[in-house]
């Protein structure tokens, strides 16, 4: 019994990974009760760098259950309580909206995004432009929509097309039944090409990564923390944008240039062209799927588009919450699209309902924070520090451990610190603004620097497509790093100059 307690405790987790779960659990109360006056303080920072733990190893198992264990111990310790953590829940309720019902939303536009996509790949023949406008969509549907969701939309595109060659090169026809991962059967003459495929792919799913950054980081949808920004600020769509505007509208030029330059110099693994017989496949079944389309497939996108035009003006306007908006697009695109069944409904729920609860379990950690007066210390000597270098401080603070952890996590512990310094009259509103715009822009920017601090990035790295195109963390990480540099350093230009 014993054996199979072990082997159920975190399922598939690796056996270290489960012992150091196992001795966090056991060490805390021992820190918390040994320790003095000081118990309470130690124990609750040493669960916070655990907890920062679980999201760095999101790969050996989802934080959720063993973030949500260290949780669980931190309130049966009495570092926080079921009332703090409620208040804070309540306050990122915009946050839970989002991620329930936008993200769901854009589900039921998937259609007319992959019909999009699918031309854009085919139309353009200069790798150079390709790679442009693989980093510029991304940007501008990330801005209006969710960053999470509009990569997922391009590794669709990006599975189905990996998929219908590689069958080719393995010498079947696209309806017989074939197994993706398997490169037993793929002819010596096509390998190269295959190589060469697989390479164009990475480099333009990383450059869709990177402009879901460049976008993401511009509006209250674009990422899930901008909502908590926006709201804790008080600002509405348009004003987010003209806030972060003086930071973000510098990194999206400097971040455009950049996808330029390595992709005509080649360097960091871009820049490989599309051969002309993987051309050629893609267009053939890119015509046999026009042929196949019905009227009702037709009628289908139509109403898609509609509807998207329906949430970019509601977002533009600020007519409703963001995730009120969201469910909107939910009852137009199925309404009339002949989606009613409740299974086709559910699905769109499942790939934001784990996350949402994962950020309730952040709650958790950050009432905790909040309860035991963790960062006060760290945020009082930045709050001293003269202006220009106070907002710098919390922009690369927020950043570096963003890259290491998670950006939704980060901006919450920062905004709810500074917000108390507001309220408090320790800054003033013009000051908190500045700062709001520093934390947004940190937890965006150069978070891209590990898929760990992307929750967009950490999907593309643990979906169907990464180990078909041979996409690892390292070469994620290596890939990232020129974005990294150019994007983190005019952030940081622009909030020294232009904020």
């Amino acid at each position: 019994m014993l054996h199979a307690y072990r082997n159920l405790f975190l399922g598939n987790a690796p056996h270290w990974y489960k012992l150091t779960i196992v001795g966090f659990l056991a060490l805390n109360p021992l820190v918390l009760f040994l320790g003095g006056e000081h118990g309470a303080t130690v124990a609750g920072w040493l669960i916070l760098l655990q907890f920062i733990f679980t999201l760095a190893m999101a790969l050996k198992c989802y934080p959720l259950q063993p973030g949500g264990l260290l949780a669980l111990e931190a309130v049966l310790l009495g570092l926080t309580h079921p009332a703090s953590v409620y208040q804070h829940t309540l306050t990122a309720f915009p946050i839970i909206l989002l991620l329930i019902f936008m993200i769901a939303g854009i589900f039921f536009l998937k259609e007319m995004l992959v019909f999009c996509f699918t031309k854009l790949l085919l139309k353009v023949r200069s790798n150079l432009r390709l790679a442009f406008l693989f980093c510029l969509v991304p940007a501008v549907l990330a801005a209006f929509l969710d960053a999470l969701t509009v990569l997922a939309v391009v590794i669709t595109v990006a599975l189905g097309f990996y998929e219908v060659y590689h069958k080719v090169a393995s010498g079947k026809t696209q309806h017989d039944l074939h197994d993706s991962s398997v490169d037993e059967n793929v002819g010596e003459l096509h390998r190269s090409d295959l190589d060469a495929f697989r390479a164009v792919l990475r480099g333009l799913l990383m450059h869709a990564g990177a402009g879901t950054v460049l976008g993401g980081v511009m509006t209250p949808v674009g990422q899930p923390q901008n909502v908590l920004v926006a709201e804790q600020a008080g600002w509405n769509f348009i004003q987010f944008f003209f806030e972060v505007a003086p930071v973000a509208l510098p990194v999206f030029v400097v971040g455009i240039a950049t996808c330029l330059l390595i992709e005509h110099m080649k360097w960091f693994g871009y820049g490989t062209q599309l051969p002309p017989a993987v051309r050629n496949v893609l267009e053939a079944y890119d015509r046999e799927q026009e042929a196949r389309r019905t009227p009702r497939d037709v009628a289908v996108i139509v109403v898609q588009a509609i509807t998207a035009v329906i949430l970019v003006f509601s977002l533009a306007f600020h007519l409703a919450e963001v995730g009120l908006i969201g469910l909107l697009v939910i009852v137009l695109a199925t309404a009339f699209t002949g989606v009613t069944d409740e299974q086709r409904l559910g699905k769109a729920f499942e790939a934001a309902l784990p996350f949402t609860a994962l950020i309730v379990v952040f709650f958790v950690i950050v009432a905790q924070i909040h309860d035991q007066h963790l960062f006060e210390p760290v945020v009082g000597w930045a709050l001293h520090q003269s202006g220009e270098l106070r907002a710098a401080i919390f922009y690369l603070a927020s950043g570096l451990l963003s890259a290491v952890s998670d950006n939704v996590f980060v901006a919450t512990i920062y905004i709810t610190e500074v917000k108390a310094a507001l309220l408090e009259g320790v800054i003033t509103p013009e000051e908190f603004g500045r700062l709001a715009v520093a934390i947004n822009t940190g937890t965006n920017i150069p978070s891209i620097a590990t898929p760990n601090g992307q929750a967009a990035l950490l999907f593309l790295l643990t979906s169907a497509v990464a180990p078909l195109i041979r996409l690892s963390y390292g070469r994620m990480v290596w890939m990232a790093l020129p974005y990294t540099i150019t994007l983190t350093l005019s952030g940081l230009w622009g909030v020294l100059y232009l904020l």
